[in-house]
Formats: structure tokens, C-alpha cells, sequence
């Protein structure tokens, strides 16, 4: 199968840079996710991959071959997009049989291959039906039957899961990447969904302002974000801002606002430089009886099923979030004085956005 290579794309609309130098790579038979918020990139590229829009500078290769100017139909990659683009006049099993059937491939084999899909999808009732006899979430999935029909060797799937069901969308995610593995596919998942990417994805790229800020692997975007936005997109985290006050083995001492005194990995910045320090909400401790970094109250407690989200409010440095198991719901409640801690080698440290906290984390 291809592999993709985009090197220094370049597309504007009119002021916004929709991919600015954008450069990336997607191996061959690699699940990749394009990961970012609303506005960031993800869809336009997508649609350069595909040849349904082109760049204003830079190249697209499929393996080493230049095809940034090739016709869409020539470069054997499938797009599934936001918009499901079923043809009305036919029926469920004739949208999917239909890009095998102008292919001339052998008729009975893919007659089982597209029973396969819809099992899949779990359609295999509404072989029959015609689009507009059918929910949101059933054209979607007829869409995406569709598209894994198509015989493309590199499918790009734009937010596929975004109109299902959460316990449908939590199967499909399993299956779909099951089956493009299965069909040995080269293929590329847009989403804004920070869990959906984590399961499916081979690697992550997680995009912002037309750009790709971050590559790895599920555990490496998760547990070495490289910048603020990152370590805030993907696994939510405490923000605190410091000053470096020493970094002795592998451990850095950080001064907060109000003179709390904290502890982070280790860093080489400088004594005296301005900092962010970001801990996951989930690696944030609280507690009532042993000593922390700092103190404060709990002002708010959100049941989520599974876990819990525990809101502390921390003099001088603002709201602290904890998320815990659901079985210490009843073991912390609203206005109890906790302290907050933490492993040193779980805060990454930051150097101070130029642009602000604010800028640097907003998601518009």
C-alpha cells in the first residue's frame, strides 16, 4: 500500500492559513488519526491527500511519486466525508455494490466481501432500504460500507463516527480498524475526538492552525506532549504557572504564585526562568489526612460513571481538577480542605507561552 508524504503544503482562504508548511508522513498500511479542534486543519487536509483540493505551494507523494496535480480519480484514495453523498435512487446494497460493479470485479466475490461489510456495520437488515428511509447514523455507516467497498488502497475517513450512538460509535471503533487492517489499507482518520484517536490510531498528528505540532504514538502524544496545547488536547491537564528555582538529578523545584513550592520532571532551563508546569488530571492526588504541595477546597464534584472529576480551588493559583475511580465519590465533599500532589516525573514542564495561557490553550 502508499505511502503518503506531505511536504510543506501551503493552502490559504483568503487570511486563514488552513495548512500552513504543513509536512507529514503516513507509512504504508498505517492507521493514522489527524487529530486537532474544529478549525484546525483537519478536513482541507484531507482533501489535498484525496486531489479534491489543491495546494497553493508544496508537494503530495503517494510513495515517491509527485501526485499533487494528479485527477482525483487516478490516485486510488477514497474520502469519506461529513457529508454521505448516497445516491437516492438506490438501495442500501446497490450504494455499496456500486463502486465493485463499475470496477467489473468478479461478481461473487464481491458479493461476499460486501456482506462482510455490512455485518460490519451492523446493516445487514436495511440491504433494502433506500437512504431516506434511513437515520443520520445509517447513512453514515452506508457511507462508510461504501467506501470500504471501493477498492481504494488509501481511505481517508473524515470524522466517520461522528453521527453515531455512543455505544455503536465504541464497537465501530474496534471494527473499522480492524477491517482496514484486515484489507491491509494505508489509512488516514480525521477527528477532534481525543479517546476515538488513542484507541484506533497507529500514530497520532495532532494539528492546530494548519500546522502538525505533534507525531507519535498513542502513549508517547499522551505521556510526552511536547507543547501546552498538547498535553491540555489530548488528556486534559492542570496548568500552573512557576519560576525555576533549581533542577538537581531528576528532579526540577519550581516557586508558584503565592510562594508555593512545587516539584516537577527535570529541566535545563535556567534558574529564574518563567514556566508552565501541566499534570494530567488523572496523575493530580488529593488528600485529607497527608501533606501536599499545596492546599485548598473542593468546590465541585461531577460524576462521570466510571470516575469522577474533583474541582479544588487553590489561593493564588486557581482551580485545581482531580479525576479519581467512581468508588471514592463518597470519600471527599464540597468545601473539605485537601492537599494537592503529585509525582515530580508526572508534570511536565514548559516554557511560558509568549502569546499567553489563554492563547495557547484555546481550542476555536
Amino acid at each position: 500500500m502508499p505511502r503518503i508524504r506531505l511536504e510543506n503544503i501551503v493552502k490559504r482562504f483568503g487570511t486563514v492559513a488552513a495548512a500552513d508548511d504543513l509536512s507529514l508522513t503516513v507509512n504504508d498500511g498505517e492507521y493514522l488519526c489527524i487529530l486537532g479542534p474544529t478549525g484546525a486543519g483537519k478536513t482541507t487536509c484531507m482533501r489535498i491527500i484525496c486531489g479534491l483540493t489543491d495546494p497553493d505551494s508544496g508537494h503530495v507523494y503517494f510513495d515517491d511519486r509527485d501526485v499533487t496535480r494528479l485527477e482525483v480519480n487516478m490516485r486510488e484514495a477514497t474520502m469519506l466525508s461529513q457529508v454521505y453523498s448516497l445516491f437516492p435512487q438506490m438501495n442500501v446494497y446497490e450504494n455499496v455494490m456500486f463502486g465493485p460493479l463499475i470496477k467489473e470485479w468478479d461478481e461473487e466475490s464481491s458479493r461476499q466481501m460486501v456482506k462482510n461489510i455490512f455485518h460490519m456495520v451492523h446493516m445487514e437488515e436495511r440491504v433494502n432500504a433506500y437512504p431516506n428511509e434511513l437515520s443520520g447514523g445509517q447513512q453514515q455507516r452506508i457511507a462508510l460500507a461504501r467506501a470500504l467497498a471501493s477498492g481504494s488502497k488509501i481511505l481517508l475517513l473524515d470524522e466517520p463516527l461522528r453521527a453515531l450512538d455512543a455505544r455503536l460509535r465504541l464497537e465501530l471503533r474496534k471494527e473499522l480498524r480492524s477491517m482496514v487492517k484486515e484489507m491491509g489499507l494505508t489509512a488516514v482518520h480525521v477527528t477532534h475526538d481525543q479517546e476515538e484517536a488513542l484507541e484506533m490510531a497507529d500514530r497520532i498528528a495532532v494539528i492546530r492552525d494548519g500546522r502538525i505540532i505533534q507525531v507519535g504514538t498513542p502513549k508517547e502524544v499522551f505521556e510526552e506532549p511536547k507543547t501546552p496545547f498538547v498535553a491540555n488536547f489530548v488528556g486534559r491537564s492542570n496548568m500552573i504557572e512557576g519560576v525555576i528555582a533549581s533542577a538537581e538529578g531528576d528532579v526540577a523545584t519550581v516557586t508558584g504564585n503565592g510562594g508555593t513550592v512545587f516539584k516537577a520532571r527535570y529541566t535545563d532551563r535556567a534558574v529564574g526562568s518563567k514556566v508552565l508546569v501541566a499534570v494530567k488530571i488523572g496523575n493530580t492526588k488529593i488528600s485529607l489526612t497527608e501533606d501536599g504541595y499545596f492546599k485548598g477546597r473542593i468546590e465541585r464534584k461531577l460524576y462521570e460513571g466510571a470516575t469522577i472529576t474533583v474541582e479544588v480551588n487553590v489561593p493564588d493559583i486557581g482551580t485545581v481538577s482531580v479525576k479519581l475511580p467512581n468508588r471514592k465519590f463518597d470519600d471527599f465533599e464540597i468545601d473539605d480542605e485537601v492537599s494537592v500532589n503529585w509525582s515530580p516525573e508526572k508534570a511536565f514542564v514548559f516554557d511560558y507561552p509568549e502569546n499567553g495561557l489563554e492563547d495557547e490553550l484555546r481550542v476555536d
